[in-house]
């Protein structure tokens, strides 16, 4: 029986989280899935027992099993007792991770992998366009799958297919959307480039929905890439940040004193992440600020999510946690409360980084190139003995210039990229 929806005030600067119960539920594939597998990969570990070897992106660190912390005398303990076969904890904006535990281990991603689809079909279409969903559009929806109750032969706007997506997790509005997309098998292949974009080499898709699939793979680490990488658009923002909606339904034809009208009824989604509305066991989480949350049989409990105090930002995200009520949310908790003693303790060294994308990178170094150039010309010009000074400072003076307008710079394999210091995060 579902818990009842308790109404809390959320802070100032706050978004919400994705509910636990709108995860997919069950394990079986359907077989027009079958061909939506771009390239084999590895299937996530049957035992609670990571691989001896795992991915180094963001540090040696981060490839190693168990837990990695580096905590100077004085710094808080980090908590105990904590269950999930993976976890990771990073300033958000910084990129910098504060502590892992087998971060890069290939895990079933559940519903937190609507993040990727996000981030890869949200930007292509403007909130305000509609669609006419026709029966083709459910193709290939898995069962037991999760739904926000999408009907055929109605028409929906692309926010209220990104409402259903955030507060319900609706699988149906995942292949809506997918169908606007291309179909299934393009916004997999998409999804997939675009998760080697963000260097997720841990991501195998499968389900553009997260539903349980032979091969599909996430990790922590990715899932973190993932949800960094979507604050940046003001949509997803937006989305991930509505605890409640009133939902398109059917048409309704009323005659009153002879006079017909016709009017649309609603119905109310609400966003049940227990950190943004508490339970019986759980308060709501000071600061919550995202982003997705999810469940299968196969990945248990999964949990991503963003949360802001004062002029910090941190991303935790938890994978398959002891069976325990709420017991995700709990940990997640946890570890956002030890994270934000830990920043302003100064006392703990980072263990690695979330890495810029691929294509980040690259524009920040063109960029940065043709602005050395420029500023480079234009001294030699005016004063031909400055010229090679100038042009071995003025990529430097250039980014400090972006990142005081809009930014703070961050350096990853030597590239300096802009990642926005501030998310102009909705206010109540």
């Amino acid at each position: 029986m579902p818990m009842p929806f308790r109404a809390v005030r959320r802070p100032a600067l706050v978004l919400s989280a994705l509910a636990l119960a709108c995860g997919t539920a069950l394990t079986t594939a359907p077989a027009a899935y079958a061909k939506a597998s771009p390239s084999p990969s590895p299937s996530p570990s049957p035992t609670p027992t990571p691989p001896a070897r795992m991915s180094t992106v963001g540090g040696t660190l981060l490839g190693r099993s168990g837990t990695q912390a580096s905590l100077q005398a004085g710094a808080p303990a980090l908590p105990k007792k904590l269950t999930a076969r993976s976890w990771i904890i990073s300033d958000a904006e910084s990129g910098e991770v504060l502590a892992s535990h087998n971060a890069h281990w290939r895990l079933a991603p559940a519903s937190t992998l609507k993040m990727l689809f996000a981030d890869t079909v949200l930007p292509k279409f403007a909130s305000t366009q509609t669609h006419k969903v026709v029966t083709s559009d459910f193709d290939g929806i898995g069962a037991g799958s999760s739904l926000v109750g999408i009907k055929e032969g109605l028409t929906y706007t692309v926010k209220d297919l990104w409402l259903g997506v955030f507060l319900r997790s609706g699988n149906d509005a995942v292949h809506v959307l997918s169908a606007m997309n291309g179909g299934v098998d393009e916004t997999v292949q998409e999804m997939q480039r675009k998760a080697e974009d963000l260097q997720a080499g841990d991501t195998h898709i499968v389900s553009p929905d997260g539903y349980d699939m032979p091969g599909q793979t996430s990790s922590a680490y990715d899932l973190s890439l993932f949800a960094r990488a979507g604050l940046q658009n003001a949509d997803f923002r937006e989305y991930c940040s509505t605890v409640r909606y009133d939902f398109p339904g059917e048409w309704k034809t009323t005659k009153k004193k002879g006079k017909t009208t016709k009017s649309r009824s609603t119905f109310e989604i609400q966003n049940t992440n227990r950190l943004l509305a508490g339970d019986y066991d759980i308060d709501a989480y000071q600061g919550l600020a995202g982003v997705k949350n999810g469940y299968t049989s196969k990945a248990g409990n999964t949990f991503t999510g963003v949360a802001q105090r004062g002029d910090r930002t941190l991303l935790v995200t938890v994978m398959h946690p002891d069976s325990g009520h709420d017991l995700v949310y709990k940990e997640a908790a946890a570890l956002l409360d030890w994270g934000f003693k830990a920043s302003a303790s100064g006392k703990v060294t980072p263990v690695g980084s979330l890495v810029a994308a691929k294509s980040a990178q690259a524009a920040a170094s063109a960029s940065a190139g043709t602005s050395t150039s420029t500023t480079a010309t234009a001294t030699a010009s005016a004063d031909p003995a400055a010229a090679s000074a100038t042009a071995d400072s003025s990529s430097s003076g250039m980014w400090t210039a972006v990142g005081i307008a809009g930014g703070s710079m961050v350096v990853v394999g030597g590239i300096t990229f802009l990642v926005r210091r501030r998310w102009p995060l909705p206010q109540d």
